[in-house]
């Protein structure tokens, strides 16, 4: 049985909260294996001075739909200030310094996906970018990575691509506890901080989700299951066209389309990939809000077979390069700004660099476009075992 870096922090095992002035940055996912809030917790702990809440993406309670701002307001559980970290703006994302002073620490406890794209563990970089000339410090309570920390899937991010899913060079699929990739930001970024990581008990990289023997709170609107977030390293890239992801369907992520697609043509052309560990599925779908809302969409659905061999950031760029050569009519990039910036494609800003939408468009096989990807994907693996807290 695993145990988080929040219980064993709130037990007295790892006592890193008491006897500090705190804010909190957390989401629903911030919780004990009793669904009791991390939040509440520590409000009513007699050690513990919890002053400010920050709501990342989504919001503290999780409660606003993906890129909508998130307002600063006033907690109803717990009657704090919360400050938002998720505005209209790029300085959005930042704490101001206001809200940190006073605190002696700012505490992250947020279950995070295993997937560079999701914000989350960028928030925390701002977060610490912020707190290291302060002088407040940082601990992260940590949590599992649920699709498993021993595969490494994807490539760098180049310079000039560097953006709010992707704030650092790390791979698709990088294979970290969110302690672990702050503790490999902080170091690579030089950051003067007090970092401590509350690390976990009992988890062990080979383990996914249901291993872990925790609940599973879906960390924002459009991850419901842990199914989800086993896609989502490669079907995310359907953001970065004007296909729809699946949002708006009870499975986003899982399904991907658009209206003039041929599910069952689709189907037949990923099949004869020989995706490892992953069957398609045909099927018509109707998003009921954002792209295609309320129109029937022909697609797939992915159904992970063997998630020991399925690689998702593979998966997801077959899917995207087989929809532009079978459906150029239903394709396209897309092309409006995309997590505050607007002079990149969104695509290249979720892949790293230009190279597989350039592939992509020369028609590239996907052998090519792998090319592309597995040299970083080698260095990194190599890399990152001077961060890892949990062993290989």
């Amino acid at each position: 049985m695993v145990k988080t870096g929040l219980e064993r922090a709130l037990s007295g095992e790892a006592p890193a909260l008491f006897g500090k002035r705190i804010g909190l940055i957390a989401n629903p996912t911030a919780v004990d294996r009793e669904l009791r809030h991390l939040a509440d917790l520590m409000r009513g702990h007699p050690d513990i001075d919890l002053r400010v809440l920050f709501g990342p993406e989504h919001g503290i309670r999780g409660d606003a739909q993906d890129m909508a701002p998130v307002e600063g307001a006033i907690d109803d559980k717990t009657g704090l200030p919360v400050y938002s970290l998720y505005g209209d703006t790029e300085g959005s994302l930042h704490p101001n310094p206001e809200a940190l002073a006073g605190l002696d620490a700012v505490v992250f406890d947020i279950q995070d996906i295993g997937s560079r794209y999701y914000t989350y563990a960028w928030t925390l970089l701002y977060a610490m970018r912020a707190c290291a000339p302060l002088g407040v410090e940082v601990i992260v309570l940590d949590r599992p990575n649920p699709i498993g920390g021993d595969r490494v899937e994807g490539g760098a991010v180049e310079p000039g691509y560097r953006s709010f899913v992707g704030a650092a060079s790390v791979p698709n699929r990088h294979g970290l506890t969110v302690g672990e990739l702050a503790r490999y930001c902080a170091d690579l970024e030089g950051l003067d901080i007090e970092l401590t990581v509350v690390a976990m008990r009992g988890w062990e990289r080979r383990m996914q989700f249901a291993d872990t023997g925790l609940p599973w709170v879906q960390p924002s609107p459009n991850m419901p299951t842990a199914d989800t977030a086993t896609v989502y390293p490669g079907m995310c890239l359907v953001e970065g066209t004007e296909l729809s992801e699946g949002r708006g369907h009870t499975r986003p992520f899982e399904v991907a389309g658009a209206p003039g697609i041929d599910g069952y043509a689709l189907a037949e052309a990923l099949e004869a990939e020989d995706l490892p560990g992953a069957r398609f599925r045909p099927l018509v779908f109707t998003p009921m809000f954002q792209k295609h809302a309320n129109a029937p969409c022909g697609g797939v659905q992915i159904h992970v077979t063997d998630r020991a061999r399925y690689r998702p950031y593979l998966t997801g760029v077959a899917f995207v390069r087989a929809v532009s050569q079978l459906f150029p009519e239903a394709f396209s990039w897309r092309r409006e700004p995309y997590e505050f910036v607007g002079d990149r494609h969104a695509i290249d800003l979720l892949t790293g660099s230009p190279a597989v939408r350039e592939g992509i468009e020369r028609g590239d096989g996907l052998a090519s476009l792998a090319a592309t990807w597995e040299a970083a994907e080698r260095e990194f693996s190599t890399e990152r075992e001077r961060w890892l807290i949990y062993e290989p």
